[in-house]
């Protein structure tokens, strides 16, 4: 699974809008929405701001394993 793939549900399995997420992330709603429809690389900061959100590893946020794994 491609790793925007698993923003988009994430977010959706969290009930919460791209709107939000965004401004969790400090950036506006179609800059993210660009990161979920894989238009846009997401860099790094931001996927260590979700894992730590949605509480899985990076591993799993990345897509490399189906998984998810808290994180510690």
């Amino acid at each position: 699974m491609y790793y925007y793939q698993r923003l988009k549900d994430l977010r959706e399995d969290s009930d919460k809008t791209q709107s939000e997420i965004a401004e969790l992330l400090n950036i506006k709603q179609q800059q993210y929405a660009r990161y979920e429809q894989g238009i846009y690389e997401i860099p790094l900061h931001h996927m260590i701001v979700l894992a730590k959100y949605y509480d899985v590893s990076l591993d799993y946020l990345a897509g490399l394993i189906d998984t998810p794994r808290k994180l510690r």
